[in-house]
């Protein structure tokens, strides 16, 4: 798939309707192909080969590449002039009121200048572009000794915060970068780094401190960088009070409509903290308010957080014991194609984990058949981690469905290629998991012994319930099922009962 039909499909219903129209001003003939290209690039299922018969009735290669490279013009045109009247237009207005003021500054009017400056400055306090605001005061104080009505010191002291604020923008924008750029290397390359080490010295390094002035942006960032934490350490509950207070702080902004995307990302890395430590009623709290903030401005953002939203939603009902519920809400979404790839792969997970569950093997075998790319594509679209538990998943449902030859051959394959990355990065867990695993499935009846519940027992390093991450939780649910001769699902729901009891005894 080209670029193009990348774009393409990211456009909402509105905007597909909005490029037409586009095309039909800017086209100088009636009978014109780019519209017809167009429509036919939304359908997603036609290659070039046909599409190219279809305009022309021909094989007109150059002729059908030629329209291609001009549709192509005309998306990247129309998306940013859409861009520009979306969020350009309050920017584009304080450049306005300051080239105006300054024209104004030039001939002596002073008292009018300043008036056009007071507005330009509340409209950039208003909506945090410091950078603008950084010219404003520029100019304030440049002509300051013509104005008898200006006090200098207040306006610079005005200058100088917002300059800090500038540089605390910036330095979280390096930060930010540096960190995704660290959890990319670990997660899609297999690099071993010390996440929490590089995270504290490049704060260190670079003097943040947290303060009520942040930019929605910043403050969104911070909330990013704290998740990914979370995520590499599997301590979801260190950061939950700063992501709900970060989100009261963030509530108090008067901007917090107008930067809404910020808002519902933060809003799912609150949801998301919340599921992974089993607060199932407050993350579907949260998930609500994230979908009505989705359906603001003509529902700008929805499409990007679709999947994302609705995968959280079914894993929240999945674990409130509303498993068909949770199974209903992702299957249509396996017939489909998106742009989110990660997002879909996560959703066919999920849903393999939740038949699994319900001992629906062959149902959970079904999608994973689905999984035909090799482990190296997937590295790439989903992550290292993502990949792991595909393959304790299909090991696991392997033995389910007494395919002996598959398991051996698959744990075999995980240990050559997963367990030195594993040890690296200190999850010895996953392979001593795996080791009961084969121990199970070579000989089933040593299982529910009780020297074996000892050895495995005293073979993990157990941090409490309340404090497991929910996904390692069901992976160790199906060994202690074994143990107890218990129903999967009814074992896993009784784990997270057991952590919440955990939490109210705390």
């Amino acid at each position: 798939m080209t670029d193009l039909n990348d774009i393409i499909l990211t456009f909402s219903v509105e905007e597909q309707q909005k490029f037409t129209v586009y095309l039909e001003k800017k086209n100088k003939r009636t009978d014109i192909k780019n519209i017809k290209l167009f429509n036919m690039l939304l359908i997603d299922e036609l290659d070039s080969k046909t599409i190219c018969k279809k305009l022309y009735g021909t094989e007109k290669h150059n002729a059908y590449y030629a329209l291609r490279k001009r549709l192509h013009e005309s998306v990247i045109d129309f998306t940013a002039n859409q861009r520009l009247q979306e969020e350009g237009s309050v920017e584009m207005q304080i450049i306005k009121y300051i080239l105006a003021s300054k024209s104004f500054l030039q001939q002596k009017q002073f008292k009018v200048a300043y008036k056009i400056l007071e507005k330009a400055e509340n409209l950039a306090i208003e909506h945090s572009l410091f950078p603008l605001l950084n010219e404003i005061y520029h100019t304030k104080i440049q002509y300051a000794y013509a104005n008898p009505f200006i006090e200098l010191e207040p306006l610079i002291i005005k200058f100088k915060n917002n300059q800090k604020s500038i540089l605390l923008e910036d330095e979280l924008n390096i930060i930010y970068t540096k960190i995704r750029k660290t959890i990319n290397n670990m997660s899609f390359k297999g690099e071993v780094l010390d996440f929490q080490t590089i995270l504290e010295t490049t704060f260190k390094a670079h003097q943040i401190t947290i303060n009520d002035g942040m930019s929605f942006k910043s403050l969104y960032q911070l909330v990013t960088i704290s998740s990914i934490s979370a995520f590499v350490t599997k301590d979801y509950l260190k950061i939950e009070p700063f992501l709900i207070n970060t989100y009261k702080s963030i509530l108090k902004h008067k901007n917090k409509e107008k930067q809404s995307f910020y808002h519902i990302q933060i809003l799912y890395a609150i949801a998301n903290t919340l599921f992974r430590n089993k607060k199932f009623d407050e993350s579907l709290s949260y998930l609500e308010i994230m979908h009505e903030h989705m359906q603001l401005k003509n529902q700008k953002h929805y499409k990007t957080f679709k999947l994302k939203y609705h995968l959280l939603w079914a894993l929240n009902l999945n674990y409130s014991n509303k498993q068909e519920l949770a199974i209903s809400a992702l299957t249509p979404f396996t017939h489909k194609k998106h742009d989110d790839m990660e997002s879909l792969l996560d959703i066919h997970l999920s849903l393999i984990v939740f038949y699994f569950q319900r001992n629906e093997f062959k149902k959970a075998h079904h999608i994973f058949s689905k999984f035909y790319h090799t482990d190296k594509w997937y590295i790439e679209k989903a992550g290292q981690e993502w990949v792991i538990k595909k393959n304790l998943i299909e090991i696991l449902l392997h033995i389910e469905l007494y395919n002996i030859d598959l398991v051996e051959s698959r744990l075999q394959s995980f240990k050559r290629l997963y367990f030195p990355y594993l040890k690296n990065i200190n999850q010895e867990r996953v392979i001593t998991f795996l080791s009961f695993v084969e121990a199970y499935y070579k000989n089933p009846k040593t299982t529910t012994s009780k020297a074996f519940i000892e050895k495995v027992e005293k073979s993990f390093e157990w941090v409490g319930t309340y404090r497991e991450d929910i996904f390692v939780m069901s992976f160790y649910s199906w060994l202690k099922s074994k143990m107890n001769n218990t129903n999967l699902f009814t074992t896993t729901l009784n784990l997270i009962a057991q952590s919440e009891k955990e939490i109210n005894n705390i």
